[in-house]
């Protein structure tokens, strides 16, 4: 068996990478085929196939930043109502759970692009920095959920005396 260099290995690894995003006219006469390393296989067509009746939740992008007094957690909740988001913490962990309803939609026969997700979504974040549980205020604006947490003040350093 022939041994391969790193060097060779970077790019039969950036050939592979190309192969799997550019399609025959990109490549010019290439195809997946002829870039494939030994042992490799060609990238697979997607499918459609899913189980509709699988209930997986989605999960709920988040931001999450301090100011000098305050820690901050902000979500994208477009659509949601305020009633259907359950938002609590425990541990210094924060859950965000809800739900985004697609609206009315009798009398779709056929979707021909369906790329927005409806249904359940949640997200549980450790709290990066111990919080104040009874300082919280959590908002729904304009599509946006913030809550923010006083934060508890650790400039004090305690002397802990050795036994």
């Amino acid at each position: 068996m022939a041994r391969r260099n790193r060097d060779d290995d970077l790019l039969l690894e950036e050939d592979e990478l190309t192969a799997a995003f550019l399609g025959d006219d990109d490549l010019g006469t290439a195809t997946v085929e002829s870039v494939a390393v030994q042992g490799a296989q060609p990238a697979q067509p997607a499918t459609d196939d899913w189980d509709e009746d699988e209930a997986v939740p989605g999960q709920l992008a988040v931001d999450v930043y301090e100011t000098k007094e305050r820690l901050v957690v902000k979500a994208r909740t477009a659509g949601v109502n305020k009633n259907d988001l359950d938002v609590s913490i425990s541990d210094n962990q924060l859950t965000v759970h809800g739900t985004l309803s697609a609206g009315n939609e009798d009398g779709v026969e056929n979707y021909f692009l369906q790329e927005c997700y409806w249904g359940e979504f949640s997200r549980t974040i450790a709290l990066p920095v111990p919080v104040k549980e009874e300082d919280i205020e959590a908002v729904l604006k304009d599509g946006v959920l913030t809550i923010s947490f006083g934060k508890v003040k650790q400039d004090t350093v305690k002397k802990i005396q050795v036994l």
